[in-house]
């Protein structure tokens, strides 16, 4: 394979990682949320239910993520991430076709379930694709699909309102958009061949294993960071459109969230070269504690859209910073930490929509939830802050990501 189309194929890879978001988290998974108010005012569903049934989305997520952190052959790991691009599909369509609860529910438990797909297995076989042909491991690109795939839900529902479509024509559409997304995203990315010889990506680097103190106090914080994640991600645009002064800014809003995801990647990476890791994940939770209870202090339309920025800047930036720390401390197999990672992050994605939904019914509204969710983060952003100072697996992390600053 030549320079040239070695270059073109390492982009059309990296293309359909890009494309697997798009569908996977955009469609699948994120569409719902700016549908949301849209089902509420033209179907039966109320604030709980709406909870519930994002509650069920991120078990399915999670159900997809442990499966993906023990799944040890790539190649069924490919079988799996196109079962996920199908299911995409499939559960896109299903939720026009009823709106029987249970059914929903399933639907979306599925939908969870396939997002795990792009997100994880996607990243997964980009890199494998990349280490055997000898090129470099960069995988901002493809997080930042995440971002875009926010964009891509916010403004398609916007443009489907623009025509006046129903709920249910909405989600017919978004099925249609499935159908164009599932093409590149499937076709660009090789099947997994076998491995080539001497392209192992680099030297082999001793495992560095975590204190027990350090994963307790790691697992706790992130479950206070999933917690605060996912009110957001689930209600901003319900919460925007709640509001007299602001009912039409829901979707634009959610969209700002997707544009200020997009670069927080590559952005958060930067932070970390200059005050560690768990420097940087306690600046970004700060933050986040900030875009997270704006909206309960002021409704005006300026500090909304700052409170978007704040959020969307910082939730995968909260990611991306723990997955790196888990290659660091596990370079062989960083799955070996994700897993327990994300049962604990992925558990508090499941409470707190559903005690959000419970509390919004009870109250007429969702600020106790949003403070709720603020409190959780800088409660974790406490604990990263005391581990900091205590720990010597967090300082080496900290140190490690500083020497990255001179050794490129």
């Amino acid at each position: 394979m030549t320079t040239a189309s070695l270059r073109s194929q390492r982009f059309k890879v990296l293309l359909a990682g890009v494309f697997s978001q798009l569908l996977c988290i955009g469609v699948a998974r994120f569409a719902y949320t700016p549908l949301l108010p849209v089902m509420q005012q033209q179907s039966w569903i109320g604030d709980a239910d709406g909870g519930w049934l994002a509650a069920l989305n991120y078990a399915g997520y999670m159900l997809g993520a442990l499966l993906a952190a023990t799944v040890r052959s790539i190649h069924v790991k490919d079988t799996l991430y196109r079962l996920c691009l199908v299911l995409a599909v499939l559960t896109t369509a299903g939720m026009a076709l009823t709106e029987h609860f249970w059914l929903w529910a399933g639907l979306r438990f599925l939908a969870g379930f396939s997002s795990s797909g792009a997100m994880l297995l996607a990243s997964g076989l980009i890199m494998h694709w990349l280490i055997q042909h000898r090129q470099r491991v960069e995988l901002g690109i493809h997080f930042a699909g995440l971002g875009l795939g926010i964009v891509l839900a916010a403004v398609a529902v916007e443009l489907m309102l623009a025509l006046s479509l129903d709920w249910q024509a909405q989600w017919w559409g978004f099925s249609v958009l499935a159908v164009g997304l599932l093409v590149p995203a499937w076709r660009w990315l090789p099947r997994p061949s076998p491995a080539v010889p001497g392209a192992s990506g680099g030297e082999s680097v001793a495992t560095k294993p975590p204190t027990r103190t350090f994963m307790r106090w790691m697992l706790a914080a992130y479950f206070c960071a999933g917690y605060g994640y996912v009110i957001s991600a689930t209600f901003i645009v319900t919460i925007v459109e709640r509001e007299p002064l602001l009912a039409g800014a829901g979707n634009w809003t959610f969209a700002l969230v997707g544009l200020a995801a997009a670069p927080a990647v590559m952005l958060w990476d930067l932070v970390a070269r200059r005050i560690g890791y768990l420097g940087a994940l306690i600046l970004a939770m700060g933050i986040q504690v900030i875009g997270i209870v704006l909206p309960t202090v002021t409704t005006s339309l300026a500090a909304v859209l700052f409170s978007a920025v704040l959020y969307g800047g910082t939730f995968l930036g909260c990611v991306s910073l723990v997955l790196t720390m888990a290659g660091r401390l596990y370079p062989a197999s960083p799955a070996r930490m994700m897993g327990k990672m994300t049962l604990a992050y992925g558990s508090a994605q499941i409470i707190a929509p559903a005690l959000t939904g419970m509390l919004a019914e009870a109250t007429g509204h969702y600020s106790v939830g949003l403070w709720l969710a603020g409190g959780f983060v800088a409660l974790g952003a406490l604990l990263l802050t005391w581990l900091r100072r205590v720990d010597q697996t967090a300082q080496r992390l900290d140190a490690d990501a500083k020497a990255a600053v001179y050794a490129t």
